[in-house]
């Protein structure tokens, strides 16, 4: 079954390429610098009815030189079947693409890693037809980032790895550098890196400790971080959504009639000291523009 930890641990991949030059340093293969990297369609049906598609596939091409396919898979637990699967994968995408391809195994614990790593043979006893070798990360070989100021060089690795070390021992100290580093961080990328992370570590414990820095402002309560920003704005739009519905409740309630360009206006409406005066005005309104007008 497709979990919401599956996809984000793979996805991020798609999403954030530059993530690769790190992790092949993990892995000790050489990537060149400023490869370029494309996401191609991760379907290797041939024949309808039967369905295979691997997770993701990435193109990498580096300035000189040929380049590679990169077949990623998320697997969260030994699966007999999947050597088969990732098997057929290498020899179609080599064969549809006419090019080398690499499988990448990212996996949450370190049983399945070691599992993972293979190799897996296929042929008879004494002769080998075929042997698949799969790179692989999980909690053995993706580095645990505890310092904030490393962490903030490099977040896109340092969100991927608190997603794979999710159930280790020592989450709480990596979540507390990931933290501190997003406070650092531009609007945008603290809220994308916050929700990845939220969706990454499944339904872990670890979760719900990343919940609640988040919504505490994190570690810098009333400095005016760019998570808190973004936290309190996120609450202030939901207030003056709930608002906005009490508004136009009122006024069915009244059987005053809204048009759906008043509708539009109140439900678009983010000011709450606005929302307020106008919740007062519909307790009396005979009409909707008694809302609007000044007195």
């Amino acid at each position: 079954m497709v979990t919401s930890l599956h996809e984000a641990s793979h996805r991020i991949f798609q999403e954030r390429p530059d993530i690769l030059a790190p992790v092949f340093r993990v892995l000790g293969v050489p990537l060149a610098e400023k490869a370029s990297v494309e996401v191609l369609t991760p379907d290797t049906t041939e024949i309808r009815p039967l369905e295979r598609r691997v997770d993701s596939v990435l193109r990498v091409t580096p300035p000189d030189g040929d380049g590679f396919l990169l077949a990623i898979e998320s697997q969260g637990r030994r699966d007999p079947d999947k050597p088969r699967s990732w098997t057929y994968y290498l020899a179609h995408l080599q064969a549809k693409y006419e090019s080398p391809v690499l499988l990448l195994v990212v996996c949450q614990d370190k049983a399945t890693a070691n599992w993972a790593a293979g190799p897996f043979t296929a042929g008879i006893e004494g002769w080998t037809a075929l042997s698949t070798h799969p790179l692989v990360l999980g909690p053995g070989n993706v580095p645990v980032i505890i310092d904030p100021e490393e962490a903030a060089r490099d977040l896109t690795l340092a969100t991927f790895c608190a997603m794979t070390h999710g159930r280790d021992p020592d989450i709480g100290a990596i979540l507390d550098a990931l933290a501190r580093a997003l406070n650092s961080t531009d609007q945008h990328s603290a809220r994308y890196y916050t929700e990845l992370l939220e969706i990454g570590l499944g339904d872990s414990p670890a979760r719900a400790t990343w919940k609640e820095l988040m919504m505490v402002g994190t570690f810098f309560p009333g400095r005016g971080t760019m998570i808190e920003e973004a936290f309190l704005e996120g609450e202030a739009k939901g207030e003056a959504k709930g608002m906005a519905h009490s508004v136009m409740r009122l006024l069915r309630r009244r059987d005053i009639v809204v048009s759906p360009e008043a509708e539009q206006t109140i439900m678009e409406c983010a000011d709450l000291e606005k929302l307020d005066f106008w919740f007062d005005r519909a307790l009396t309104a005979t009409r909707v523009e008694d809302l609007f007008t000044a007195d």
